[in-house]
């Protein structure tokens, strides 16, 4: 029999304390997805198999909707029910600084101080892709180790934060009173992924025109799976309506578990999960030698000079790593 190497034995020490939900393991592992580390795939392998029976909770909306308050107060509300509870705040970075608002952790502090709450907020960091990828892996490594609700927090709406939100069991949209252009965005494709709307900040003016602008829009989608969104009203910073939400939340989740359609969206989610991979490391593979980087550094400068297009510098870099 061949010895164990020490490699071995730290990753399965590793992934044997995230399975007995050791905090500090878990943030290990994430640190390692989220910085695309060489030993994060194996790590991805082992943990896949110990995930899927957490209930993940989707809930994005546009900035200055309150999710953070909303996000803290169906935290308490699963702690007081003695629910481990992960929380991944998403915070995609500026394309041009690689910065990332990560205002979260500081909102949650009160909860950061609860030993059944784990909190982290992941940003890109100026990487190429990989973010939905890596948040999606973070959410099984909680799931994982044992946190039975798993809250993926975004922080807008962009094509980002709605193929993450895709990958959550319940997908939760919240919007506020008076903000028509929330309701624009939602004509505009965020419809289709909402499981439950949430109206917070119900306590301002204007709740009910956005209520009743909401159904009139309800009326006229279809789903497939024959559910029908509820609209749950919240003011989260008096916790008032979170019983509610957790209540629509369990609805969507049996209907969710007990349908054909469910396990079809369990599919989609695989296939993108299989394709975002996928992706990542062609682009990875493409990338891999110095030589390519330098070619990319070259092709970059003559598209930013309009000398070229975008199209045949990526024909070129593909035909490169074909002939390699």
């Amino acid at each position: 029999m061949k010895p164990e190497t020490d490699h071995e034995s730290n990753s399965a020490s590793l992934i044997s304390r995230i399975i007995s939900g050791d905090p500090r393991a878990v943030a290990r592992a994430i640190s390692k997805v989220e910085d695309s580390s060489h030993d994060a795939a194996a790590l991805m392998k082992e943990v896949f198999p110990h995930s899927g029976k957490g209930l993940v909770i989707g809930i994005t909306g546009a900035p200055g909707a309150g999710k953070s308050s909303l996000v803290d107060k169906l935290a308490l509300f699963y702690r007081a029910r003695k629910e481990r509870v992960g929380i991944v705040a998403v915070d995609p970075s500026s394309p041009f600084s690689g910065g990332a608002i990560l205002g979260d952790r500081i909102r949650m502090q009160a909860l950061g101080l609860d030993k059944g709450v784990f909190i982290r907020s992941m940003a890109t960091r100026g990487n190429l892709g990989g973010l939905a990828r890596a948040t999606v892996d973070a959410v099984s490594i909680l799931d994982a180790a044992g946190y039975e609700k798993v809250v993926v927090e975004t922080v807008g709406v962009g094509q980002d934060e709605v193929e993450i939100v895709k990958a959550a069991d319940v997908c939760v949209v919240v919007l506020v009173p008076g903000m028509g252009d929330d309701i624009q965005a939602i004509k505009a494709g965020i419809m289709e992924i909402a499981d439950i709307f949430v109206i917070n900040k119900a306590d301002r003016e204007g709740v009910y025109s956005t209520e009743k602008e909401l159904e009139a829009l309800l009326s006229l989608a279809h789903r497939e799976d024959g559910w029908q969104p509820p609209i749950v009203k919240t003011v989260a910073t008096e916790n008032k309506g979170i019983s509610d939400l957790a209540s629509a939340i369990e609805r969507y989740r049996d209907f969710h578990f007990s349908s054909d359609l469910g396990n079809q969206r369990r599919r989609a989610v695989a296939r993108w999960r299989i394709l975002e991979l996928l992706r990542e490391k062609l682009v990875s593979r493409t990338l891999d030698s110095e030589s390519a980087s330098e070619k990319l550094d070259s092709l970059t400068d003559e598209v930013a000079r309009r000398q070229r297009d975008p199209y045949s510098a990526v024909d070129e870099l593909m035909n490169g790593e074909r002939q390699s």
